[in-house]
């Protein structure tokens, strides 16, 4: 026993597909709604992407995250062609909270200028791992830092 209880193991993100890298290469005030723009998206395709989008921090030139026709979101959300007060969105700018990755909906996520279009989000921000949480014991002060519970997960594990 190394004085350390596992509480819990849980995915980084929720469960979703289908969601990749793109580029915001236009954005405009929607003609119908105040607090809403029309966007053309890059996603390394063929053709950009027409999307209508909320969040406050949409600008032209961002890497976002980006859930295309087809794509399922946590709670089991599909993503669908619609048209939003009489214009087409052909997906969704997601922000963490959409993802299931934090509560954060404050705006869309902003990626480095870097990111490379059409990566799959899951792997360019490698979701695809667990978090797992761990209780201390009194008796281990040692391990009240990540130092401690990286010394003593080998022995542990018997992995030494």
């Amino acid at each position: 026993m190394a004085g350390l209880e596992v509480d819990g193991v849980e995915p980084v993100a929720g469960s979703f597909n289908g969601v990749v890298v793109g580029e915001v290469v236009e954005c405009a005030q929607h003609p119908n709604a105040d607090k809403l723009r029309v966007t053309k998206i890059n996603v390394g395709g063929e053709r950009l992407l027409d999307i209508v989008c909320g969040a406050p921090n949409c600008r032209q030139g961002l890497k976002v995250a980006v859930a295309t026709i087809g794509a399922v979101l946590p709670g089991d959300f599909k993503i669908k062609a619609a048209k939003l007060r009489g214009e087409p969105s052909e997906g969704m700018l997601c922000s963490f909270s959409e993802l299931g990755i934090s509560d954060d909906h404050s705006g869309i996520i902003e990626l480095p200028a870097d990111a490379p279009l059409g990566t799959n989000i899951r792997e360019y921000l490698k979701l695809d791992d667990n978090t797992i949480e761990i209780s201390v014991t009194p008796n281990r002060a040692d391990c009240l830092g990540i130092i401690g519970i990286a010394a003593m997960s080998p022995c542990s594990t018997r992995r030494h």
